[in-house]
């Protein structure tokens, strides 16, 4: 290679996961044997990126769910999944309902006036939405300008431009018109700028369609089948029914089933769930169990106060692969019956830190800088002696911190913030190319705030001692007991 502009980047996403054999391979049998996953080891090795491509290597959904109104109980919609084909059929069907779009000047004289595109006073067309003719400057609609001859004319008038030319707008003409040299029965409507005709065929699907009990897509088929749900609230995870502040009021309020939305469990049916540092989800670990044992979960109004609260839709699907990650020292706090699960319908698998040093792992470091680069995109190409430069800095890092001789670290965020930071270096000295020397700034440049205060002061102790005023270290004797110049606990006490 000359640059890295000549490395090809792989496109299956799981070969792009650098130094990770046994994750990947683990997760290559969990997307086709549809197995969980939890990926355990320290942050920037990976963990997010083998989720993310685990997703990638499932097969597209083939169910819509939808939740259906009950009007016998209202308060318990119920659920509909509906199959791929089914879906696609229901799509076709509505497409066949769509009438055909026309100018509005084409269309009958009276239509035209009586929808609001056309001025009954001038005879100019305009937007339905203009209730005034843009040319003659008086209303468009037939009923406030027959109420100019009544003597209330002038207190009739205002009420009906703004009654009346509302209703204008939405409104729908029937009639008949001969086609083909048969009489049949159209309806006109508005379509934004366009004027819609639907013919009795299209009609007919219509009513159809209108017969289908109403109901709400909670979770579509065209959807994305890697769900982030790291730090999600309780109702972002497991769904919720919104409040209506008129309580389902059959013409005012909205119906129960409307309100209803889905939890990211929900979500990632079919797909992944993931969620970064699982310990914080704390007891709400315990609803994942659930939902990974029954493969249905309840949505439910979680507020009491809410107008939802009554409102549950029983058996939502949620068959989703579960991939947790968290670090070594907080896997303690990971809850064992989920543990159990994940153990026995999966896998428990501890990511790398380092591998070894030998030529074919340094032209996957190499690779990951094109990767890095790539994915950046404001950044220029790297050339061979930048991209040495970057494997020496791996091999440093794999010694000073794992401990590991002949060793390449496997911290990649850090590694990839190397590369970034000379790569705006070198835009800033108006570089065509990231060179060795642009990577030797950089690591000046990005060094942790600890490693600047040591350097500066010579202990983090130090450094903080220096930074508090005369005030401070007296009002707090959490200060005199780690310092190292006080031996005495009296300040502490």
């Amino acid at each position: 290679m000359e640059t890295t502009y000549d490395i090809i980047i792989p496109a299956d996403p799981l070969k792009r996961v650098i130094g990770q054999e046994e994750a990947i391979n683990l997760a290559s049998i969990a997307a086709s044997q549809h197995r969980h996953l939890l990926l355990v080891g320290p942050p920037g090795t990976g963990k997010s990126m083998i989720a993310q491509a685990l997703a990638l290597h499932l097969p597209h959904p083939t169910e819509e769910i939808r939740v259906v109104d009950n009007p016998e109980n209202p308060e318990r919609p119920l659920v509909q999944v509906m199959p791929r084909e089914e879906v696609y059929k229901e799509v076709e069907e509505k497409e066949s309902a769509e009438g055909e779009l026309i100018d509005p000047k084409t269309a009958p004289v009276n239509v035209a006036e009586r929808l609001g595109y056309k001025c009954m006073n001038c005879g100019t067309y305009s937007s339905p939405k203009e209730r005034f003719c843009p040319k003659c400057a008086r209303s468009k609609s037939t009923a406030v300008a027959q109420s100019t001859n009544n003597p209330f004319g002038d207190l009739l008038g205002g009420i009906m431009e703004v009654t009346m030319g509302q209703i204008s707008a939405n409104e729908r003409v029937t009639t008949t018109r001969k086609r083909f040299g048969k009489e049949e029965v159209v309806v006109y409507q508005c379509a934004g700028e366009m004027i819609e005709i639907l013919d009795q065929k299209a009609l007919e699907k219509r009513r159809e369609i209108e017969k289908l009990g109403p109901s709400k897509t909670v979770v579509p088929l065209e959807r994305t089948p890697f769900i982030l749900a790291t730090g999600a609230s309780v109702t972002e995870l497991l769904g919720d029914v919104r409040h209506d502040p008129y309580g389902a009021h059959p013409t005012l309020g909205t119906p129960p089933f409307e309100r209803v939305v889905a939890g990211s469990i929900h979500e990632a049916h079919q797909g992944v769930l993931f969620i970064d540092e699982l310990p914080h989800l704390g007891h709400l670990q315990r609803f994942i169990l659930t939902a990974m044992q029954e493969r249905r979960f309840p949505i439910t109004g979680r507020n009491p106060q809410s107008a939802g609260a009554s409102v549950r839709v029983d058996n939502v699907p949620c068959n989703f692969i579960f991939v947790g990650a968290c670090n070594i020292q907080d896997l303690e706090h990971v809850l064992s019956p989920l543990r159990s699960r994940i153990i026995g319908s999966g896998y428990e698998v501890l990511v790398e830190v380092t591998m070894p040093d030998h030529e074919l792992n340094q032209a996957k470091l190499a690779q990951f800088t094109a990767q890095e680069i790539a994915m950046d995109g404001r950044i220029p190409q790297a050339n061979r002696e930048a991209v040495e430069a970057v494997i020496e800095e791996a091999k440093r890092r794999a010694q000073v911190i794992d401990g590991v001789e002949k060793g390449l670290t496997l911290r990649l965020r850090e590694l990839g913030g190397l590369i970034r930071t000379a790569g705006d270096i070198a835009i800033m000295q108006e570089a065509n190319i990231i060179d060795s020397k642009h990577i030797r700034h950089a690591l000046k440049r990005s060094k942790t705030i600890e490693e600047q205060i040591k350097e500066k002061y010579g202990s983090y102790q130090r450094g903080v001692a220096s930074d508090m005023t005369g005030a401070q270290k007296h009002a707090s004797p959490y200060h005199y007991w780690n310092t190292d110049f006080f031996d005495d606990k009296t300040g502490y006490e």
